[in-house]
């Protein structure tokens, strides 16, 4: 499985999302279960799938699709297209 193909698949369990929904564009509060509690369910799954502990500032920080891609570059950790 590729990182991106993980990426997607953290959303898709975290909040409950088809994978087509899974896209860029998608942002916080833009779909009913990326709420705060979605939000922080997103980051555990991400975390859990990465084997990485985000900071409180990225966590915070994370707010789409784009966002979280451009926050795990910091983790070194790398998406294909």
């Amino acid at each position: 499985m590729t990182n991106r193909e993980k990426y997607v698949k953290a959303f898709v369990q975290a909040l409950e999302l088809a994978e087509e929904q899974v896209k860029e564009g998608l942002s916080y509060q833009g779909v009913e279960n990326w709420d705060s509690v979605g939000h922080m369910g997103l980051v555990a799954e991400l975390e859990e799938s990465f084997g990485i502990m985000m900071d409180t500032d990225d966590i915070i920080d994370f707010s789409s699709f784009e966002k979280g891609i451009e926050i795990l570059k910091k983790y070194e950790i790398e998406m294909e297209a």
